[in-house]
């Protein structure tokens, strides 16, 4: 059998389309190998393809904000996240911003101010911490960022996504990593989960998708398996 042809940006669009945006929905997004492996080499960026990337432009475009957590940043270097100008003008014919935000959550706040996560954003970056965090560092990023403080001694994910509802970013994207992806399922907050299937085996001492809590049972139900070469574009909604 042929591996399947390429999707385009029209068909992903309509593949991931949302049925509505009112409703405050969060999409996890990751990347795996076909035995399990999240990263690659210490990345996940090693275990995708451009059809992945595609995927995650789509699903950014289709997001109001793109939350990751600070050890996703400095590994992955993220920096300057924006949709292209195709994609910039499909969101503003649909009476949305240019851009979605973007949202880092850190709990130590050991992230540095003049990277390039600040420094070439396009839109005003949001830090997500909690009232224990370093106060130095929370001034120094509060220059840069607008600094969101939720919980006491550790970010509260529901009391995040709430802050998030309130400034109308309902639609949430995580892009992880895996500790975070853990913090959203423990609080049962995942609605969705976006899984591109690599074609490789990786064996190793990589890590899963979620890491950092106890065993749990989360019923998915299946909304695609879309075919893409040899990689898989999976999309799954909460049962």
């Amino acid at each position: 059998m042929n591996a399947a042809a390429t999707p385009d940006r029209e068909e992903l669009l309509a593949a991931y389309a949302l049925p509505d945006r009112t409703t405050r929905r969060v999409r996890m997004n990751f990347v795996a190998s076909l035995d399990g492996a999240a990263t690659l080499e210490g990345r996940s960026g090693g275990l995708g393809d451009p059809v992945d990337r595609l995927a995650m432009q789509v699903l950014r475009t289709l997001a109001d904000v793109v939350l990751v957590g600070a050890g996703t940043v400095r590994v992955e270097g993220y920096g300057g996240l924006a949709v292209g100008e195709a994609d910039a003008a499909w969101r503003v014919a649909r009476g949305l911003s240019e851009q979605p935000r973007l949202a880092v959550v850190s709990s130590s706040l050991d992230l540095d101010p003049e990277s390039a996560f600040f420094a070439a954003a396009v839109t005003r970056p949001i830090v997500v911490t909690h009232a224990a965090a370093p106060e130095a560092r929370r001034s120094a990023l509060e220059r840069v960022a607008d600094v969101v403080v939720v919980g006491e001694r550790a970010v509260d994910v529901a009391g995040v996504l709430d802050v998030f509802a309130d400034r109308g970013l309902r639609q949430v994207l995580c892009e992880g990593g895996p500790h975070l992806f853990g913090s959203l399922l423990e609080a049962d907050l995942v609605d969705e989960l976006c899984l591109s299937l690599g074609p490789m085996l990786v064996a190793g001492e990589a890590g899963r998708i979620v890491r950092g809590v106890p065993e749990l049972q989360r019923r998915m139900h299946l909304v695609h398996a879309f075919p893409a070469g040899d990689l898989v574009l999976l999309r799954y909604q909460r049962g």
